[in-house]
């Protein structure tokens, strides 16, 4: 009420006379899409059930396209919602995170779907509990008669290392307010390229190169705030920061993670392919052979040229060593992204009189220029059913867990700090709606009688 009059609480508008049935017509005639929503949303059960249905609907259609494909590969990856319960997958482990944990999960979850029949290839995290090959996942799943690639995610074998002294150098600068203020008035002062370094943090890695990157680009204002406006003794920072050496090492590392960054990016998409995934990571081996891809190092013109050479070295050999299971496939890779080029005799025997008739038909040689999945969709099944068989095994293998990490960003969002008491079940459920396109006017039509006015 409003100096004797009603007023609308929505649009602020002023009626004339303080009656039921006027007030009721306003708010139904002025704001009946707000009230129509406001009155579909209002039973907490009817909204549960409707999950339920639309899950139950996701659910079906997951066990016909499972039923269907000749093919499936398995994604895994371990990650904490916010009660600190830890997750795999859709799955929750209460107690342990063991490999035999781990294992039944996943064996439970699969069974549901028709078992590892089809199962083409695993990508995990690397952890200790998945790569294990006697108490891991991947031995246990080997033990279990499953006779199939067990791969290490490409994303999370590009991983950067920090230098202590860079650390506590960035710490010092913003263990207090007042320096952490006065090194960023400074900064503005002597016109710096960045006005400010990166803030330090374990959760992502990527992080690290990019604070490098913009500490070493402060390199010349640094010392001089250490010597000026820190009390503490930093000597041994600064003569660190003057040390030719270490400069050196500083830009070799500056330039690894900047590399190894933009590899990252580049991996970090949801419909990449494991083999467009593993081209990348060999691009950038190759790049390390030479001194032009160290843009850090190059601006110094006192730097010999077999600086850090036998830590690029040792860089490559760790790469191969890393990328390992994935060399082993390398005659089926070859295969998959060139068939009119490989070896016959490099593949298995099975596929060898194949591939020498689709190697020596002109009318293939001619679609050359198409290569892996639209190369692959030009044979015809019944002239070539094993070299298609070949290629849907090989197409659906994932390169990362990426979309393990895609998913887990949307279960900490459903299950927020406010949220914390969803039980397994229903998360389950809106992590399954979440994840998925769902076409709702076909599940409405399946609905014995639905409601349409909600």
């Amino acid at each position: 009420e409003f100096k004797g009059k009603p007023l609308c609480l929505v649009c602020l508008e002023t009626k004339s006379a303080m009656k039921d049935f006027n007030l009721s017509r306003h708010y139904n005639t002025t704001h009946k899409d707000k009230y129509d929503k406001q009155r579909s949303c209002k039973s907490r059960y009817r909204l549960t059930r409707r999950i339920f249905d639309i899950q139950n609907h996701v659910e079906v259609k997951l066990k016909e396209v499972m039923h269907d494909c000749k093919y499936f590969s398995l994604a895994l990856d371990e990650s904490m919602d916010v009660r600190m319960l830890a997750i795999m997958k859709l799955v929750a482990l209460h107690d342990t995170t063991k490999g035999r944990d781990i294992f039944n999960a996943v064996q439970s979850v699969v069974s549901e779907y028709g078992g590892f029949d089809k199962l083409s290839a695993v990508v995990t995290d690397g952890a200790p509990s998945m790569q294990g090959k006697h108490t891991g996942f991947a031995g246990l799943l080997q033990q279990s008669g499953v006779d199939c690639p067990i791969l290490h995610c490409i994303i999370h074998q590009n991983v950067g290392i920090l230098c202590e002294n860079f650390y506590h150098i960035n710490e010092l600068q913003r263990n207090r307010s007042l320096n952490h203020k006065t090194f960023v008035a400074f900064l503005d002062e002597v016109s710096a390229v960045y006005g400010d370094l990166q803030m330090h943090t374990e959760v992502r890695w990527m992080s690290r190169g990019k604070r490098l990157e913009r500490f070493f680009a402060l390199l010349a204002e640094i010392p001089v705030f250490l010597e000026d406006s820190i009390r503490c003794d930093t000597s041994a920072y600064c003569s660190k920061l003057r040390d030719t050496e270490f400069l050196f090492d500083m830009a070799f590392l500056a330039d690894i993670t900047s590399h190894l960054n933009h590899l990252n990016m580049q991996l970090q998409e949801e419909a990449r392919l494991k083999l467009t995934l593993l081209k990348k990571t060999f691009h950038l081996t190759s790049k390390f052979g030479t001194l032009r891809s160290f843009e850090q190092m190059c601006k110094d013109p006192r730097m010999p040229e077999n600086t850090s050479q036998v830590q690029i070295e040792k860089l490559q050999q760790q790469f191969k060593n890393r990328f390992q299971d994935f060399y082993t496939m390398k005659p089926r890779i070859v295969l998959f992204t060139d068939p009119l080029s490989a070896a016959v005799s490099a593949q298995p025997p099975e596929l060898q009189l194949q591939l020498c008739e689709l190697q020596s038909d002109p009318f293939f040689q001619a679609k050359r220029q198409e290569r892996g999945i639209s190369f692959w969709r030009l044979l015809p099944e019944s002239r070539f059913p094993l070299l298609r068989d070949f290629a849907l095994s090989m197409a659906g293998i994932f390169g990362s867990t990426y979309i393990c990490e895609s998913n887990f960003s949307t279960m900490k969002h459903i299950k927020s700090k406010e949220r914390n008491r969803l039980t397994d079940e229903t998360l389950f459920h809106l992590m399954q709606i979440g994840c998925t396109n769902i076409d709702i006017q076909s599940i409405v039509r399946q609905q014995e009688r639905p409601q349409i006015s909600h």
